[in-house]
């Protein structure tokens, strides 16, 4: 019952914290209003011990107990200054953050700008849920920092809410402020671990040709057969899928054929996700190889050719699915 009381509150104290609604503008600034410092526990057990002392020279009236107490408190006050600093006017900005396949970790690229000639050091960008990052910021200079996030299931990703902070240079005061970037990660399905071979059709003539040393073209994969030779097996293949049928690849005298991923020949499936993982597996199987190949899902076709930006452009297409 407490709980979703004690969740909206936090989430109103993380948007109040953030100055506006999520996701923000880049360059995030990070100026006096967004940074929040308290004592850590070693911290207020400095200040229980200078409390302590305090009461201890004033019933002994000792001169010297009284300004080793100013002095040391005095030490504390700085050091609520600098770890202050360490944070102020620190900008933001995102950076990388390359796709991945669901169930791998996405790593989102933070550029991190310091304007002053100091350096910035021990420096801690967390996630929810994730491992701190610790890292040193250079005087007059930039650095990018990845954070990783674990990933489930596929299409866009946002970045959740960032924490930096810093308890530099004592450990007794902790600095913080909240940062939401602008950024988000593409997340393809997850290829298959067993799939059916890749599905032999008619070509139009445009496949892919690949010369071998004393073989023909290649042409596409089949089942293997016990009496197919070792080096035709497509290893690569292979290590992709861990229960899947072991793949020979066939050679012809012609140019290799194109082949065409159909959402039609699925239908028995019936399970979108599974569907969305065979294809997957053919895509990266067919890049693999070389080859030449076309995507129709419903509503949507993709001509057949080949190459990386045709390769991550049918990734796409699966991972915005419906």
């Amino acid at each position: 019952m407490l709980a979703s009381p004690v969740a909206f509150l936090q989430e109103r104290f993380y948007r109040w914290a953030l100055r506006g609604h999520p996701p923000e503008a880049s360059p995030i600034r990070l100026t006096q209003r967004r940074i929040f410092v308290l004592p850590t526990r070693q911290g207020l057990a400095y200040a229980v011990s200078l409390l302590v002392m305090l009461i201890g020279a004033i019933n002994y009236n000792l001169s010297l107990g009284h300004a080793l107490v100013f002095l040391l408190a005095g030490l504390g006050a700085t050091a609520i200054l600098h770890t202050f600093r360490n944070l102020a006017y620190l900008q933001i900005c995102p950076g990388r953050c390359e796709p991945v396949f669901a169930g791998e970790h996405a790593r989102f690229g933070i550029v991190l700008a310091n304007q002053r000639r100091e350096s910035r050091p021990s420096v801690r960008l967390r996630l929810p849920g994730q491992v701190p990052v610790d890292v040193e910021i250079p005087g007059q200079a930039s650095i990018e920092v990845g954070l990783e996030l674990s990933t489930s299931s596929r299409g866009w990703l946002p970045l959740p809410r960032v924490t930096l902070e810093t308890n530099y240079p004592l450990g007794l005061i902790r600095a913080w402020s909240y940062v939401a970037p602008d950024q988000r990660c593409l997340v393809y399905p997850s290829p298959a671990s067993a799939a059916p071979p890749l599905p032999a059709m008619p070509g139009e003539g445009c496949g892919a040709a690949h010369q071998a040393s004393g073989m023909e073209d290649f042409s596409g994969l089949r089942l293997h057969q016990p009496a197919d030779p070792p080096r035709h097996v497509a290893w690569k293949s292979a290590a992709r899928q861990t229960e899947g049928p072991l793949l020979t690849k066939q050679f012809s005298g012609a140019a290799a054929q194109t082949l065409w991923f159909d959402w039609e020949m699925l239908s028995a499936y019936g399970d979108t996700e599974r569907c969305l993982s065979v294809m997957t597996r053919w895509i990266c199987d067919a890049h693999a190889a070389g080859l030449t190949w076309g995507l129709r899902l419903p509503g949507k076709e993709l001509a057949p050719a080949s190459g990386n930006a045709h390769f991550h452009a049918c990734l796409k297409l699966l991972a915005l699915y419906e």
